[in-house]
């Protein structure tokens, strides 16, 4: 066999791997640096852990940069979620509306509410949820749409909005995998009723675990504190300047208590890691955004795959590309598996390459049969007023991602030479997908 043959062969067949460079540091994160020790080390040895000055600044900063009104710091992003369901009248009864192919802390707290889910459909190309299968799903028990920005990508707010409008229900955000994106020239998170999102420390703006709630709604926002900050809900003392943030007179009558029963205080070692993380984040954004788009360029006409990033002229950017995808159109390469594809790019040295999305959440066991609070039945009808549970080939799209998508490397720098190579990987199976038929 000559050298030139041999060079081309795919490497999980005997040839050459396509990416032979160290990557060095171009996939650490977050970026940590003395500074962030620094902020960090400071509440540690003031035993300052569990009070709110740092978190209260961040608040401030989260909120100025976002261009919102209120911001609340949450312990983790799974309970800024769902204090922003029962901000919003979430509860006994209810149904959401969200997509189910996303991570289970968008939905899931809903039945510890005593509400149900209703999945809807994803689109194709952005994986996000698909307006035209929210209208039909409303009804008088809807009390919420919870639309993701699915790896980065915006959904379609504005026709989210539209509905939402027109059957006066509240949206709610999910930003935690694209924190710092637009969408048409708005900053996701500040479009719908409230926005909430995480900060663990595998986000795109990470700080451990942490979580922020965001809105221009004064009542969404002073229920959400009512709901798990006992500590800001009497009345402003000299070592809580925390406190005094209830105004509404039914919450303010149950101040001194959570009346959700909550406790949603931020770690301020979190905070103060969050504050100098946040404001080198936009540079380093932009810096990903680089390297990522220079990744799908370079990809741009490979059969089968396709990128998964908003045209370019949309005014909507990918924020961090968090957990970034690529599309995947087997039937583009004679119809090969996205794991025999994965599998070979693996082989051409990309470890990150696997195939798939979240597992679609409407058809697990636990919103079909789990019976978590001892009603006798499963939670997710145990007050729910109809039966909404969906099953195999009732949301067709989301079904079919899983095989229909795949993991790509999440350069944070933007080094030409290193991410060519790991654009040649993608590239040269796609180009030789008949040796793995």
């Amino acid at each position: 066999m000559s050298s030139t043959e041999t060079k081309e062969r795919l490497a999980i067949n005997g040839g050459p791997k396509a990416v032979t460079k160290e990557p060095g540091d171009m996939f650490t994160w977050p970026i940590v640096t003395k500074e962030d020790e620094d902020a960090v080390l400071e509440v540690l040895r003031r035993g300052a852990m569990s009070h709110t000055d740092v978190t209260l600044k961040l608040e401030e900063e989260i909120a100025d940069w976002m261009g919102m009104k209120y911001a609340l710091g949450h312990c983790n992003g799974t309970s800024a979620l769902l204090g922003a369901m029962w901000a919003c009248g979430v509860g006994v009864g209810s149904e959401v509306i969200a997509p189910s192919l996303t991570f289970w802390a968008t939905t899931l707290q809903a039945l510890s509410l005593g509400a149900t889910v209703n999945f809807a459909e994803c689109l194709e190309d952005t994986i996000c949820i698909d307006p035209a299968d929210i209208e039909h799903r409303i009804n008088e028990n809807t009390k919420a749409i919870i639309p993701v920005h699915y790896c980065g990508y915006p959904a379609e707010m504005d026709e989210i909005m539209a509905i939402a409008e027109k059957h006066n229900i509240k949206v709610i955000e999910d930003v935690s995998h694209a924190q710092g994106g637009l969408y048409k020239g708005r900053m996701t998170g500040t479009i719908g009723h409230v926005g909430a999102f995480s900060m663990m420390s595998g986000k795109s703006l990470a700080c451990g675990e942490a979580g922020m709630l965001v809105t221009n709604d004064r009542e969404i926002y002073e229920r959400a504190v009512a709901f798990g900050f006992y500590e800001r809900t009497g009345e402003k003392t000299e070592w809580n300047k925390a406190s005094g943030q209830i105004t509404i007179p039914e919450l303010k009558k149950f101040s001194g208590l959570p009346m959700g029963g909550y406790k949603y205080r931020l770690n301020q070692t979190a905070s103060a890691m969050c504050r100098v993380q946040l404001k080198y984040y936009p540079e380093r954004i932009k810096e990903i955004q680089k390297a990522m788009n220079r990744f799908w360029d370079l990809l741009e006409g490979t059969p089968g795959v396709k990128a998964h990033r908003p045209p370019a002229e949309s005014g909507s950017t990918m924020a961090g590309w968090y957990a970034s995808k690529g599309l995947y159109r087997p039937e583009e390469l004679g119809g090969l598996p996205v794991e025999k594809y994965c599998r070979a790019v693996q082989a051409e040295g990309v470890d990150v390459a696997t195939p798939g999305a979240n597992f679609p959440l409407h058809l697990h066991p636990l919103f079909h049969e789990a019976d978590i609070y001892g009603h006798g039945k499963p939670t997710v009808i145990a007050n729910a007023k109809r039966d909404v549970r969906q099953g195999p080939g009732s949301l067709p799209v989301t079904e079919s991602i899983p095989q229909r998508c795949f993991s790509i490397p999440w350069f944070k720098h933007d080094r030409p030479e290193i991410i060519a190579e790991y654009a040649a990987a993608f590239r040269k199976v796609a180009e030789h997908a008949d040796e793995l038929l």
